[in-house]
């Protein structure tokens, strides 16, 4: 019966000096592999040059290097790139790298599919196949760094976890990933530089502020009214929006870190004055500053952008109180890589 190979990256690097000691080995082996594993990011035993060829073999019997591989990558004309990450099971997510003058950002997918199920989102029509491991998260961060030290001259400078997936389902995968991403022994980023996006799992967000985490927290908002928000996001009625309130007063009371609430205006949907005074009065419960995002269609109609004199109001309505916002733009559209149209079309 042939032996199914362990992925070697599932290995701590303690689990891997104990593994050469046991086969006979020197301990201090353990550390060089893991560096080739996670700094040099190796995609092969055979890659390991300093690791003579008889323990590069003795790898390859026990273990595999679960790597993915950009499948495809497509360019958008405003310098956004769209990678199609296929994985060592054949499933494919999508990760983005988003340009701007000061900084290049890697947009990165946390599940295959979705488990929430938000009507304006393409990927959440995909439902979820499975969680992504975390060497899997990690390599399109690397994927990610390659192509803006190649396109754009410098390395990435920023980590958002709005891609394919909702992170909190993936809870422990997803800090895990953080913890190699910000680690000396990975790629040493600052945890100030990573936000994590929720559509808002109040249990999930209580945990990370007990966990102490130090990396930006986003929450995709787009009502502060329950019943229109269960409109757009029907798991609002599992997570309502007093638990969603109630936890992230525990957030900012653990981690005195200011929320980011996410948030797209439609047009008949959340573009009312009721609307906006909602929002206002949900942003006094927390310091907080507010994304307005531009909508990007999914082909359905039933979503629009509103016009600009509701986002001007917005605008307005949040200044007055002393509400930090901001209007993104969205980048990548021609290539479907704008917020919330990643669905693996390719």
């Amino acid at each position: 019966m042939k032996v199914k190979k362990k992925d070697i990256r599932s290995l701590t690097k303690d689990e891997l000096r104990d593994f050469f000691k046991e086969s006979g080995d020197k301990a201090f082996r353990g550390n060089q592999v893991y560096e080739w594993l996670w700094n040099k990011g190796a995609h092969d035993f055979d890659d390991m040059t300093n690791v003579s060829k008889n323990t590069r073999k003795m790898l390859a019997e026990h273990f595999v290097i679960n790597h993915i591989h950009v499948d495809q990558m497509q360019r958008s004309s405003d310098g956004t790139i769209k990678n199609a990450v296929r994985l060592h099971d054949g499933l494919i997510v999508e990760s983005v790298l988003i340009p701007t003058a000061t900084r290049t950002t890697a947009c990165v997918s946390s599940q295959v599919g979705c488990s929430l199920d938000c009507k304006f989102c393409a990927t959440a029509r995909l439902k979820r196949m499975r969680n992504l491991n975390p060497d899997e998260i990690y390599d399109q961060v690397v994927a990610i760094d390659k192509e803006s030290r190649l396109y754009h001259n410098r390395p990435l400078s920023n980590i958002v976890f709005m891609g394919m997936g909702e992170p909190l389902m993936n809870y422990k995968n997803v800090l895990k990933s953080i913890e190699k991403i910000t680690s000396e022994d990975g790629l040493g980023m600052s945890p100030k530089r990573i936000t994590v996006s929720t559509s808002g799992v109040p249990k999930m967000i209580k945990k990370l502020a007990d966990d102490e985490v130090r990396f930006g927290l986003a929450v995709s908002l787009h009502s502060a009214i329950d019943d229109v928000r269960t409109r757009i996001m029907p798991f609002n009625k599992m997570f309502p929006l007093s638990d969603l309130r109630e936890s992230l007063e525990y957030w900012y009371q653990k981690t005195k870190s200011k929320v980011t609430y996410e948030y797209v205006v439609w047009k008949g949907i959340n573009d009312r004055k009721e609307d906006i005074d909602a929002l206002v009065k949900f942003c006094s419960y927390v310091p907080c500053k507010v994304n307005l995002i531009e909508y990007n269609p999914i082909d359905d109609g039933e979503f629009q952008q509103a016009d600009s004199h509701a986002i001007d109001r917005y605008i307005s309505s949040l200044e007055t109180k002393g509400i930090v916002v901001n209007v993104r733009r969205s980048r990548g559209k021609d290539i479907d890589a704008a917020c919330g149209q990643l669905a693996n079309k390719s």
